[in-house]
């Protein structure tokens, strides 16, 4: 298997329901080793349930100064999970 590819999307500036149209639209496009990584402007606790069903794990950073970053993977994609930036405590 190749190489782990990050798929950015910056959705910091669109309003509800927007950027949890544009993540779920990417979800089918996500191939073993791919992770999305989103930007947003707050947590997107509506997706999670979605994200479960559709068989996806998530992380979720929240920071004062760059808002929220959410990484996103197939379950059980270890390349992916892997290939993503050290996770904050």
């Amino acid at each position: 298997m190749g190489a782990a590819m990050e798929r950015f999307m910056d959705l910091s500036e669109l309003m509800p329901p927007e950027p949890l149209e544009r993540i779920l639209g990417e979800l089918p496009g996500v191939r073993p080793g791919d992770f999305l990584h989103v930007r947003l402007h707050r947590e997107p606790l509506l997706a999670y349930p979605l994200l479960e069903q559709a068989g996806f794990r998530w992380h979720t950073d929240i920071d004062d100064t760059n808002g929220v970053e959410v990484y996103i993977w197939r379950d059980g994609d270890r390349l992916a999970e892997d290939a993503m930036p050290a996770r904050r405590t």
